[in-house]
């Protein structure tokens, strides 16, 4: 396949004819190419944009009312709905998932779509008491132009969580997807325009960051920016924002902590404390990749999931195992290689899983790692690795754990077992993250439940209403009758 980019409701090839390859992950091998994006097709991009949602919002899209703009992306959640399978092969030979994780994505995607779909005629505005002889109101009105910067590890789940909220408060959008997993993302723009969304509404432009992501970060016509990635590229692009006063919603890495204390259910804990880092291959901004474990059940939880991850399986995607490969041979190096280190600063490798037999040689496959007794202060259990490797060390006390936790530059998600009302609420309350789950990990993807971070995890909120709230500018209109 050779794919072209999509703008304004139609294929536009790359304006100055590169391209770059499409490899598929479990062999090694290509699947054909996207358009290497120009400055020029950034340009093309940005301005159908503006196009479509016109200076004073008299575009073909601007001018729509919120019930309009809710019945055509309704439309679009059902076009997702019917072609779920299609979209769920493309984004698992794109990126190397199994075929079961990418149709829980096209899934996910569809409810986006559904829940912002409902919520564009509900974004209200107030009015303020203020003094004898005026009226103050507030109004919700769209950014304008909206560029979404979209990784490559969950492509169809984060282009529905930011593109659908910013649809539904009435922007335009001009979406550049990794190099490493477009597919999914062209086809949905193509979905898009037969659903009837407006030329320009909706704008794909592939290629790599440095170039066409740079160029639409930096650029004079847009307004608002929504980056998921690494936090070293958030800075890049949350600087390039700021010489032009652009708002920014980052959502960058974490090294998230599962804290198990000695109450805890611990049948309950172990399934969700692998599937947190298995999940994706642990290609996840969310992982739980550190487990902390109070030393009175340290030993106990470790043998229960040594058990657990001698039998986990890395293979091709259509076998449905526990995990497919890393999603390119950069990613799977970087992974060899940190794990190389801590092998060599003596850090135990207390379980390994496996590699299916039907995984080629050519293909990014990684067995799933349990680490044990990994000191706190060591790179394992500070930096993210973004793969299947968990990080255990114990703990004494809830105060220790809370410090544990806290004690990275990250703040994004951590899981917190106990059977004491009390103290879920009150470690709760003193862990610097954006979640934090009670006896359980991730609730389901939550659509409703606000999703971002602290520190360097990013700021600003995917996901839920609040989402919807960072998508608009808030207006005050303040009217003396006298």
């Amino acid at each position: 396949m050779k794919k072209q980019h999509f703008i304004a409701n139609a294929w536009s090839a790359a304006s100055e004819g590169e391209s770059i390859p499409v490899i598929d992950p479990s062999n090694g091998c290509s699947l054909g190419e996207i358009a290497r994006g120009s400055r020029r097709d950034v340009d093309a991009a940005v301005a159908a944009a503006r196009a479509a949602i016109g200076e004073t919002f008299d575009g073909p899209w601007g001018r729509l009312s919120a019930c309009q703009r809710g019945r055509v992306m309704y439309r679009f959640a059902q076009s997702i709905i019917a072609h779920a399978a299609e979209l769920a092969e493309l984004e698992a030979c794109d990126t190397g998932k199994s075929t079961k994780t990418a149709r829980a994505d096209a899934a996910a995607l569809a409810r986006y779509f559904e829940y912002y779909a409902g919520a564009c005629d509900k974004l209200h505005g107030e009015t303020l008491p203020y003094e004898a002889g005026y009226m103050v109101m507030t109004v919700r009105e769209p950014h304008g132009v909206t560029a979404h910067i979209v990784p490559w590890n969950y492509p169809m789940q984060i282009f529905g969580r930011t593109v659908a909220a910013s649809l539904a408060a009435g922007n335009a959008c001009v979406v550049k997807p990794a190099e490493d997993a477009s597919l999914s993302l062209l086809r949905l723009a193509e979905l898009a325009a037969e659903a009837g969304f407006a030329p320009g509404a909706l704008n794909v432009v592939t290629g790599y960051g440095h170039e066409a992501g740079a160029w639409l970060t930096a650029h004079a016509g847009i307004d608002h920016i929504s980056f998921t990635g690494s936090t070293v590229t958030g800075r890049l692009v949350a600087e390039a924002a700021a010489r032009r006063h652009c708002p920014v919603t980052l959502e960058l890495g974490g090294k998230s902590p599962q804290i198990v204390f000695d109450d805890a259910d611990l049948d309950a804990a172990l399934p969700a404390i692998v599937n947190a880092i298995v999940q994706n291959a642990g290609q996840t901004c969310s992982a739980g990749s550190r487990l902390l474990v109070q030393r009175s059940v340290y030993e106990k939880l470790l043998d229960a999931l040594a058990d657990r991850f001698r039998t986990l399986q890395s293979g091709p995607p259509a076998l449905d195992l526990d995990m497919g490969p890393l999603v390119n041979r950069r990613q799977y190096e970087q992974v060899k290689a940190i794990l190389a280190r801590a092998e060599a600063d003596g850090i135990r490798v207390m379980m390994r899983g496996r590699i299916h037999p039907q995984a080629t040689s050519s293909g990014f496959y990684q067995e799933a790692v349990l680490l044990r007794d990994v000191p706190h202060e060591h790179s394992i259990a500070q930096e993210e690795i973004f793969g299947p490797v968990l990080a255990a060390m114990p703990f004494d006390d809830e105060e220790e754990a809370v410090r544990l936790a806290n004690g990275t530059d990250y703040g994004l998600v951590a899981g917190v077992w106990t059977r004491d009302g009390a103290r879920q609420l009150r470690v709760a309350r003193k862990l610097r993250c954006g979640q934090v789950f009670v006896n359980n990990y991730g609730a389901a993807g939550g659509v409703e439940l606000p999703f971002g971070g602290v520190k360097s995890s990013g700021h600003g909120r995917e996901k839920g209403f609040e989402a919807l709230l960072g998508f608009t500018v808030l207006k005050t209109i303040a009217v003396r009758h006298g």
